[in-house]
């Protein structure tokens, strides 16, 4: 445990535009409003193989620890309380794998990994090690996911049934890092989407998740191997090395009889983008986009929504937690264990669909 009178050092590896866009402004935010409450935290050091990324966290942030090499920022940086990995999802395992062992707890972004085996590898360093790993999971933060998770926990919608979760774009193909590319990513909108919104589903559906049993799914690739002919936002993919899916539906099946579909796109016809949950109950229904609970009530179906949300920046809770996790503050609420469950099911889904059979989990 960090003392509240002592610097959290933190350390990034990988600094690209998620964490100047993201992680820089909420930690900055942090370490001005909440110095007493969380203690002081100061960024030392950072590792990226782009040098114009370390260059913007060097002038622009003010980090004077700047390598091209995160062994050597590791070996460099005995201080370090934390590291923060944010490098493409195939480069996840290892320098989590490294910086645990190098006696720092981790936040890795989403999705934990690109498959199971290196998250269970992550895992048994977290545990050999002794330190925290914290999946960067930051729907679950959302003033409405506390809102509907809190109504399951009261037993407001009964037992839960079902869970549809969707995130469609319908003409939103990345044109610029790796994520056309499956040896990068692991896959396309499932694995980059699809996994917040899986998570969201399972963490509204309660504090103890279902054990997924079993797994089906179907991937389509029919736009985003082909050169761009169509008006969009973000034009000029690189097709020739696109080997993803456009589209993807998954089904799970729990172990308590419950049921979950999943549909995620960078290309789909549809009307407009959505990007939502929808939880069935025994006594209620919720939906997360509104946030909306749907029930009965003396007689008369009822649709309700909360008189007022305060606003919430997933951001900087995601990284308040994290810091609070270090300090000893908190328990992990966002822990490798949950990281490497959602994989299961979306290496589940992926393997079924290449099989086109039902697989078990």
């Amino acid at each position: 445990m960090i003392e509240l009178s002592e610097p959290l050092r933190i350390g990034f590896i990988g600094v690209g535009s998620v964490v100047s866009h993201f992680y820089m402004p909420a930690l900055l935010e942090i370490r001005s409003g909440h110095s007493q409450t969380l203690g002081p935290v100061e960024v030392v050091a950072a590792a990226d193989v782009n040098e114009a990324y370390l260059a913007r966290m060097r002038d622009d942030f003010g980090v004077k620890g700047i390598y091209q090499d995160y062994h050597q920022m590791l070996e460099k940086h005995p201080e370090l309380h934390a590291v923060i990995v944010a490098t493409p999802n195939n480069l996840h395992a290892v320098p989590t794998v490294a910086a645990l062992k190098h006696g720092c707890n981790v936040m890795v972004e989403k999705p934990m990994a690109r498959i199971v085996t290196e998250c269970e590898q992550m895992l048994s360093a977290a545990q050999d090690s002794g330190k925290e790993l914290v999946v960067g999971f930051q729907y679950r933060w959302h003033a409405a996911s506390r809102f509907i998770r809190r109504q399951v926990e009261e037993g407001v919608l009964g037992e839960i049934l079902y869970a549809r979760v969707q995130t469609l774009r319908r003409r939103e193909i990345p044109n610029w890092g790796n994520f056309v590319e499956k040896k990068a990513t692991g896959g396309g909108p499932m694995i980059d989407m699809g996994v917040h919104f899986l998570e969201l589903a399972l963490f509204l559906m309660g504090s103890h998740w279902p054990k997924p049993v079993a797994a089906s799914g179907s991937t389509w690739t029919y736009l985003g191997n082909r050169p761009d002919e169509t008006e969009n936002r973000w034009p000029n993919w690189n097709h020739k090395r696109y080997d993803v899916e456009d589209l993807a539906v998954g089904h799970v099946r729990f172990e308590n009889g419950a049921s979950l579909v999943l549909e995620a796109s960078f290309a789909a016809h549809v009307r407009e983008p959505t990007h939502d949950v929808q939880i069935f109950g025994t006594r209620g229904g919720a939906r997360w986009g509104g946030p909306e609970l749907y029930t009965d009530r003396n007689g008369y179906m009822m649709n309700v929504v909360p008189g007022f949300l305060a606003p919430t920046d997933v951001w900087h809770e995601k990284m308040k937690h994290f810091i609070e996790v270090c300090r000893g503050m908190r328990r992990n609420m966002s822990s490798g264990e949950e990281g490497l469950a959602v994989q299961k099911i979306l290496e589940g889904i992926y393997a079924a669909a290449e099989a086109r059979r039902e697989v078990d989990l």
